[in-house]
């Protein structure tokens, strides 16, 4: 218990501090730009929200197929919150598509923050298409207790976030800290993919 907690904890760590950059590399272009993002992160927090429902599904599932010692009930519970996740982030990605300019107007009454938001608001429409499979995989590797490749995959990320941020932020400006942003959250998802690939046929169930 201590081991995964301690995974769990680095991991958590290194992605707060990649959000915590985020918001310190957005204050370099401007106090409207910094309102802008500080509005648009809270569409990520929602996200974070919805899909966490499905990634805690996952943990129990998984968890309750590997107690059992049943491969096929873990390949189930896999495709099926999956499934489920990819329906949820459609379904997102939709809303803040068609809803976004009235949610960002319910969050900020400043027209120039609003102006800024709307520019950027695109990558946030996007952001739960490029998560879902992170999100879910964090789920599935803790329910598998794999917790140990589901922290290193993170550090392998936010090393790969440092090297987006030093090569796009100079010739990209904000939409450059967005893409590294959304470049972590994809390169989560296909990172815990490929790992999982390997994984789930050594597991011993």
């Amino acid at each position: 218990m201590a081991a995964v907690n301690s995974d769990i904890m680095i991991r958590s760590v290194a992605l707060q501090g990649s959000f915590t950059t985020f918001l310190f590399l957005g204050a370099s272009f401007g106090d409207v730009t910094l309102a802008a993002n500080q509005v648009l992160l809270q569409f990520l927090q929602i996200t974070a929200y919805a899909l966490d429902g499905f990634a805690f599904a996952a943990e129990a599932l998984v968890g309750q197929a590997v107690g059992a010692r049943s491969r096929p009930v873990l390949r189930r519970a896999v495709r099926l919150t999956l499934q489920w996740g990819i329906a949820g982030s459609i379904g997102l990605s939709l809303a803040f598509g068609i809803y976004g300019p009235a949610i960002i107007d319910l969050m900020t009454t400043a027209p120039d923050v609003r102006a800024a938001a709307r520019i950027y608001l695109w990558w946030l429409v996007a952001a739960p298409l490029l998560g879902v499979t992170g999100w879910m995989y964090d789920g599935v590797f803790i329910g598998a207790t794999a917790t140990r490749e589901m922290r290193n995959a993170m550090l392998l990320c936010v090393a790969n976030y440092a090297v987006a941020l030093a090569l796009l932020l100079p010739t990209l400006g904000n939409h450059g800290l967005w893409a590294a942003l959304m470049l972590l959250n994809a390169t989560r998802g296909m990172v815990l993919a490929r790992i999982w690939a390997r994984k789930e046929p050594t597991l011993t169930i």
